[in-house]
């Protein structure tokens, strides 16, 4: 009797594991290094912190884009495949995403409309109002390339 139910199981258990798919979520933008470092204590960021909703930041080949002023890129910089926007969200969060269209997979960055970002080329528009990038129109069946934001003693760092 014992010898049938570790037979059974064992057969559970390969069952179980044969049956699970990879769940793992791929991006149709290519993969680009990302790493980026913002003070937020100091210069022109000091007023980045997530009590102003609805702030970003924009960065890409030129620099560094905030209230319309642009500063420049480091050594160590890294702005992903179409460049990044670094937002803050409803939620009081940060959130970061690659510029890049997914339904398009173009260099031509998506631009900021409100708390959308929006393709120039098909004109979906995806929500970044809570941080998930989400497409609205239908045209695009994957949201934004999403990166990790780590905030700690006043240092945002974006990477991937």
């Amino acid at each position: 009797m014992r010898f049938n139910k570790t037979i059974i199981g064992l057969l559970l258990c390969v069952v179980t594991l044969v049956s699970c798919e990879n769940t793992t979520l791929t991006s149709a933008v290519p993969n680009a290094p990302v790493q980026l470092v913002i003070n937020t204590e100091a210069g022109e960021y000091v007023h980045f912190i997530t009590a102003n909703i609805g702030e970003n930041i924009i960065v890409d080949g030129g620099g560094y884009h905030y209230h319309n002023k642009t500063l420049p890129l480091t050594n160590i910089d890294y702005y992903g495949y179409a460049g990044v926007i670094i937002y803050i969200t409803h939620d009081q969060q940060y959130a970061a995403f690659d510029l890049c269209c997914p339904h398009c997979i173009k260099r031509e960055p998506c631009y900021l409309d409100g708390f959308y970002m929006v393709c120039p080329r098909c004109g979906e528009k995806y929500d970044i109002s809570h941080g998930y990038g989400t497409p609205t129109q239908s045209i695009s069946k994957e949201a934004l390339r999403k990166y990790s934001t780590i905030y700690s003693n006043h240092r945002l760092t974006v990477r991937n």
